[in-house]
Parts: C-alpha cells; structure tokens; sequence
C-alpha cells in the first residue's frame, strides 16, 4: 500500500475540512445529547473490516448516518454541562500542522522545534497569567503541556513523593505518606493516590471553613500535625482554584503557610478556572500561587484549544525528571548528555509525546491575548446575567454561590425533598428533549443542576433561551 499522493491528499483534505466546516455551521440545530440505545452504534456498522481500500465519501456518509446521531455536541452553543471542552477552528488548524510534521517529540533531539515551542509558550502564557517568574524556565522553574489535569496531579504526587523520600524509586512507598484534599477535590487526586500505591488509607479529606465549600486551612494545619505526632508524613496537599462540582476556591496562601511547616508540596489545581488570570482583574483568586510547587490549568477546557492540552508549571525545573527520569542506552544522546536541553519525556509518565504545542499556538496567534480576555469575560457576564434572573425568580434560587461562569441552582417546590426531585426533573426534561445539556451535583446532601457556560459558540441568546427551559420546566413540575 502506498500512502496518498500530495494532489489526492488535497482533494480529500477539501473534503473533510468542508465537512467540519458544515457540521459547526449547523451544530447548534442539533440535539446535544444523542438519543440512542447502548449497541446502536456497533448494530449500525459492519461487522468485518473492509479488505480493499474504500472511498472517503463512503466513511463522511457513515459519519453523518452514525457517527453524528450518536454523539454529544461537546461544542454545541447549549451545551451547559460538565465544564466546557473548547475546540475553536483555531485549534484545529493547529492540530492538523502537527498532524503533518508527525513529531515525536519525547527528547529535544527528536524534534527540537517541538520542545522549544512548548518552552516559548509556557514561559510567555505564565506571564500572561500573572504566575511568579520562578515558574519560567529563565526563573528555574518551567511548564510542560500535560495530556489531562489528571496526568498533572499524578507527576505532581510523584515529584512530592521524591523530595519526601528520594529512596521511594528503589524501595517503593512506605506506607506513611498522606495526601491532603477536600470533599470537592477533582478524584484525579484520589486516582493518583491509588496509581502511586500509596492506598485510599493516604487520601485525608480535610473539612470546609464554616459556612463555604472550601478548604479550611485551621483543619488542615490541625491535621497535619496530628499525622506527624502519629509518625505519619504529610507529602501533598492539592488546594483547588474552581472545583467542578461548585467552582469553589481554597484559600492557597493559608494552605501554602500550613503545608510548609512540614516540607509538604503543594499543588494547585486550577484546571477549569486558572485561565482566567489572564483578566487581571480575577487574579484575587490565585492569591498566594507564587507559595507553591506545581500549578495547572487546562488550555482544553476553557481556553479554545482542542483536547488535550493540560498547562502545568513547577516551580523547580529539576523536580520532574528527578522523579521520573529513566535513561536506557537508546535513548541517550549528545543534546541530552550536555544539560543544555530540556527533555519533556522526563516530565510526564509517557515516554512519547505529541507537537500540542501547535494547537495552542495556533489559539494564541489566532485570537490574541486580547481575544482570549474578550472570551472569558463573554461568558462571565452571561453568567452574571443568569445569576441576576434566578435571584429575581422566586421559583429558583441558588444552590452556591456563583463562581465564575458556573451556577449551581435548584427549583423551589416546597419541602426540601420536593426541591429536590422538581430540580432533577427539571434537568432531566432539559436534557431528553435535546434543546441543551446540563449536569448536576450534591451540595450539603442536595440536588442542584449545574449550569458552566464556556462554550465555543455559546451567546446571550443562548443563556436566555436556557433560562425560558429552566421557568418553562419548572412550571411543569
């Protein structure tokens, strides 16, 4: 077999870039979430693979027959659940140059374009975020384009794990290592503690300040010192900036003071909300970053860029590969020998990796600065607008308070227990009839519909379609 010629790849390159362009003109009359049965699909489409080549136009038709009905429109202007999954057109410019150089790019010297790139943005996006200098490679720390936030959290546990214990990598855990979070955390956290074998018996849920859902940094100092009078070692503590369920924000500065009695890392995980320190106005949310060790936010998310692009910074360029850092024969080279490169397969746990750092480039060259602002501050206000027609409404009210572009809300019915079912009823009706998704969550053992407006293509006029959904299905319950 022979790979397409340069003339027929254009042809076909047409084709499918016609088609995206199709599909995100018209995504916004289409049902977010599918309405299919589980084994639709595979009953859909041919049992055997095909033996000889087929035509594109066959596969485009099996995408819109198949592939289209049974997909959620992440990037449809209703889509309201979760937290948004940003893929601009930008960003799928830049994908495809990536796609075309085919870079691998785990040591410098396999692409040293991949690395230098990645370097260049990272140390220009922590300035742009208001992040201490001490986390650009000039400052002897560094970034690095993870996969996920969950990715980040786990290396980051890893690094923590090693200054606490350098014998970790020969002897494995000890057994007395704790990890602080809270009830809100992302469970990336608690994955991570289970893939490093430290045991769920190592995850401490350290209790909110009275009356928030956030971290208290009293409980956590308390806990920690009755860890060590027990022998027990505190080694991370992981304070959220805009946790999913709620958006709540720990209070980072008192968490770092607490932590660094006891040599603990801390790492922030500000995977949906960091991108908005971009708008220096929302940077009193990220007050007491420069305390600490690692600090991440998602690009994928929030920030127009197509999954996956997970930004995480370290304040020692060292830490990373000290823990991660294993260096067969083949792998070995002049560029690395000489300590003058940086090689990103010493900052994650895969060795591979692919160019992400064009797609963000190509978001960042794209939209400018200036246009990454306008974004966030875009969907902030129609969140503000949303929290502004619920507080009026009597047969609504807030479940949290708002954080950003996320609401929580829930439908007043009457008891507790009525509120609680008309507001799952209310999302339930919303997401069957495919006008628009929204997920939920639990405050304080209640139900609330959760409502983060991020979207791509998201406008007014879809947040006050929305909210005529929400009175409309109220009023039905």
């Amino acid at each position: 077999m022979t790979d397409l010629d340069p003339d027929e790849f254009r042809r076909l390159g047409h084709a499918v870039v016609d088609w995206v362009a199709g599909y995100r003109e018209g995504i916004g009359d289409l049902p977010v979430l599918p309405h299919v049965e589980p084994g639709w699909v595979r009953g859909e489409l041919p049992t055997g693979l095909p033996e000889e080549p087929q035509p594109l136009d066959a596969m485009l038709g099996d995408v819109d027959r198949v592939v289209v009905p049974a997909s959620t429109h992440w990037q449809s202007p209703n889509y309201f659940g979760y937290f948004p999954a940003n893929a601009s057109l930008h960003s799928l410019l830049g994908d495809l140059l990536s796609g075309g150089l085919g870079a691998q790019g785990m040591l410098w010297s396999t692409s040293p374009a991949c690395t230098e790139l990645e370097q260049v943005l990272l140390d220009g996006l922590a300035d742009a975020l208001g992040l201490d200098p001490a986390f650009t490679f000039a400052g002897g720390g560094g970034g690095s384009i993870q996969d996920s936030a969950s990715s980040a959290a786990l290396v980051a546990l890893l690094a923590a794990l090693h200054r606490a214990n350098p014998e970790w990598q020969e002897t494995g855990v000890r057994g007395d290592e704790r990890v602080y979070v809270t009830a809100e955390t992302h469970s990336s956290l608690a994955k991570a503690v289970r893939v490093a074998g430290l045991g769920s018996r190592a995850l401490r849920i350290v209790e909110p300040s009275p009356g928030t859902l956030a971290m208290s940094p009293a409980a956590l100092a308390a806990a920690m010192r009755a860890d060590v009078a027990a022998g027990l070692r505190p080694v991370l503590v992981c304070p959220t900036i805009g946790t999913t369920g709620t958006g709540a924000v720990d209070p980072v500065r008192q968490i770092a003071v607490a932590a660094a009695e006891h040599g603990a890392w801390v790492h922030v995980d500000a995977a949906w909300a960091g991108v908005v320190a971009l708008c220096p106005e929302h940077r009193d949310l990220f007050d007491g970053v420069e305390l600490v060790d690692s600090f991440c936010t998602d690009a994928h998310k929030w920030l127009l860029t197509a999954f996956d692009a997970s930004l995480l910074w370290v304040r020692d360029a060292a830490a990373l590969p000290a823990a991660l850092s294993i260096t067969p024969e083949y792998l070995r080279n002049a560029a690395t020998e000489s300590g003058a490169v940086v090689d990103y397969r010493d900052w994650q746990v895969p060795l591979g990796r692919r160019f992400r750092a064009l797609k963000l480039w190509a978001v960042v060259h794209g939209a400018g600065l200036s246009g990454l602002r306008e974004h966030l501050r875009g969907h902030i206000r129609m969140a503000a607008d949303l929290e502004s027609w619920i507080a009026a409404d009597p047969g609504f009210e807030l479940a949290a308070p708002r954080s950003l572009a996320l609401l929580c809300l829930r439908v007043r019915a009457g008891s507790p227990e009525q509120d609680d079912a008309a507001t799952r009823a209310v999302m339930d009706r919303i997401n069957a009839s495919g006008a628009a998704m929204l997920t939920h969550t639990v405050i304080d053992g209640r139900f609330a519909i959760r409502v983060a407006i991020g979207s791509v293509g998201t406008r007014p006029e879809h947040v006050a379609r929305l909210w005529e959904l929400l009175r409309k299905e109220a009023a039905a319950a």
